[in-house]
């Protein structure tokens, strides 16, 4: 007897994959076939699930258009298919998927693109978290300030690249596309939903080194130290403040007391 394990494996090979003879031997005849049956299904499961790629990657599919947007996201689907029932979720390994994808090779930045786009979906559906108050780190006394421990807020994500991703996605915000110099170098992106809306921006490469420092624990100090490794330009005062500014940072509190968050 068949349980119903079987049932849905055999079901879910004809869906999703190409062999539907396993789950004809499952369906009842009536007027309509039992593999046209199937190809119902699975037709409409690419289609559900590739407009649930098309609304996460808007950009992605806006720099290779539609049709081959459609392609590369049935190929993705069938080869990585929904682990669990909430579409929100889904597509998280487009960017990696898009790397490998050969009709993809001329465009080298796509994947990238789709990982920055992802990183704002994240984002978005974040948990929500209150900002550090600016005031008070008024109440540290000066000389306690290295010892300080931030963590970012639940939204931070961080992409890097080596090609302009942030530029690239900017550009296509508009109505009219304006060409991205490719030879420009690489952006690492912040992404983060510090309010009500996700918002990216470029980090310097001490920017970078002091946030991936604090994320790791670090002591702002610490942290400092191996952003002025990184770039000996590195201004800690004007990033914290703009940091601080912006919301990257949801909790603080001193390195003997990491259980307290202002």
């Amino acid at each position: 007897m068949s349980t119903l394990l079987d049932i849905q494996e055999a079901f879910r090979a004809g869906v999703l994959g190409d062999d539907d003879l396993p789950a004809r031997g499952f369906i009842v005849e009536d007027e309509i076939s039992s593999d046209r049956r199937v190809g119902i299904y699975r037709n409409n499961t690419l289609i559900s699930l590739s407009k649930a790629l098309a609304a996460c990657y808007p950009v992605v599919e806006r720099l290779v258009g539609e049709r081959f947007f459609d392609q590369a996201a049935r190929a993705f689907v069938k080869a990585h298919p929904p682990l669990q029932p909430q579409l929100l979720a889904y597509g998280g390994g487009f960017g990696t998927f898009l790397d490998g994808f050969e009709p993809a090779r001329s465009v080298p930045y796509l994947g990238d693109v789709a990982r920055l786009e992802w990183a704002r979906n994240e984002a978005l559906f974040a948990e929500e978290a209150p900002i550090v108050d600016i005031a008070a780190l008024q109440r540290v006394p000066a000389d306690q300030y290295g010892a300080l421990c931030f963590r970012p807020h639940p939204s931070v994500r961080i992409v890097r690249s080596r090609w302009p991703v942030q530029s690239i996605w900017q550009v296509n915000q508009a109505d009219e596309v304006k060409p991205v110099d490719l030879d420009r170098g690489g952006e690492t992106v912040l992404v983060m939903r510090p309010t009500s809306q996700v918002v990216s921006q470029i980090l310097t490469a001490g920017e970078d080194a002091l946030l991936a420092a604090i994320a790791s624990g670090a002591t702002l100090e610490e942290a400092a130290v191996r952003a002025a490794e990184t770039d000996a330009q590195f201004d800690l005062q004007h990033a914290l403040v703009a940091h601080l500014q912006r919301g990257t940072f949801c909790t603080v509190s001193l390195e003997t007391d990491r259980g307290t968050a202002e």
